[in-house]
């Protein structure tokens, strides 16, 4: 299967080239019918940092090369032309990208870099419309987490919260309660800002309700 689509929902009007829930239920969220389009990834759980790239500049790309993936996809596999809308969201502390956590130690080390600093998260949005046209937008949101003991991290760990998110945390869910503070985009946190993600939309000629 190439796409998920609900046949109850109403028709889509966009595609979205990504498996994250959290994405889907943020569009939902602000009454968008879309569609989830399952683009094969390039080998490996995250795309490597670019020798002398920047960590802003690898977030950019890597959501623009998911937009492009899925329009190439999209035309392969002669689906419906619907605008597609890709993201990427990378956790950066100290100027080095903080992935998706290997393994249980690799969350562990994260997260204990994570605790008692401050860290940016960069979510880019890319939008491929009509024709050839790419929209790119990005939000970034200064995070802080307080202090947090191996206890507390072992036992977020064992929670599972950690994996297939970028820098091991999820502000929205059990991680919610060691963000202190923020500045800049909830949203873009969970990996969507819908401020930045609603202008990209707007702009490919989709009306936000």
């Amino acid at each position: 299967m190439t796409h998920i689509a609900d046949t109850d929902a109403p028709p889509a009007r966009l595609y979205l080239a990504s498996a994250s829930p959290r994405r889907r239920e943020l569009l939902t969220q602000i009454g968008l019918a879309h569609e989830v389009l399952l683009v094969p990834a390039p080998p490996g759980e995250d795309e490597p940092q670019h020798d002398g790239e920047s960590a802003s500049d690898y977030v950019r790309r890597t959501a623009r090369d998911k937009a492009l993936r899925g329009r190439d996809w999209m035309r392969a596999q002669s689906l419906a032309e619907l605008p597609l809308l890709a993201a990427d969201t990378t956790v950066i502390l100290d100027g080095a990208v903080l992935g998706k956590p290997a393994d249980r130690e690799d969350a562990m080390r994260i997260l204990r870099a994570l605790s008692g600093s401050v860290h940016e998260v960069h979510t880019a949005v890319a939008v491929c419309a009509a024709g050839e046209q790419l929209l790119e937008a990005v939000s970034i949101t200064q995070v802080h987490m307080r202090e947090l003991s191996d206890d507390e991290i072992g036992r977020y760990c064992d929670s599972g919260e950690p994996f297939g998110k970028a820098g091991a945390y999820g502000i929205q869910g059990l991680a919610g309660t060691f963000i202190s503070h923020i500045s800049g985009s909830y949203t873009g946190v969970m990996g969507l800002p819908l401020f930045e993600t609603s202008n990209l939309l707007r702009s490919a000629g989709i009306p936000i309700p």
